[in-house]
C-alpha cells in the first residue's frame, strides 16, 4: 500500500472516531426555553455555572438554578 494511501485511510479513522465522541444535548430551562449544545455541558462549580457552546458555535454560560433537564439527543 501507499503511503498516500495509508495517510489517508488513518485521517478518515480518526475523524470517525472523534465524530463518535461529541454528544449533542438539548438543555431545558425552567422557563420552557430549549437550548441545543455540541456537546455535554460542562459544569463549574466555583462559579455555580454550566458551560458549553450552541449549534452555532458561540460559547454560553448558564445558572444551574435557570436549568431545569439536560438530556442526550
Amino acid at each position: 500500500m501507499s503511503k498516500k494511501y495509508l495517510t489517508a485511510l488513518f485521517a478518515a479513522a480518526s475523524f470517525l472516531a472523534l465524530a463518535g465522541c461529541a454528544s449533542p444535548t438539548v438543555m431545558t430551562l425552567k422557563d420552557g426555553t430549549q437550548i441545543q449544545t455540541t456537546d455535554k455541558p460542562g459544569f463549574d462549580e466555583d462559579s455555580g455555572f454550566y458551560e458549553f457552546e450552541q449549534i452555532d458555535g458561540k460559547p454560553v454560560r448558564i445558572n444551574k438554578d435557570d436549568v431545569h433537564t439536560i438530556k442526550k439527543m
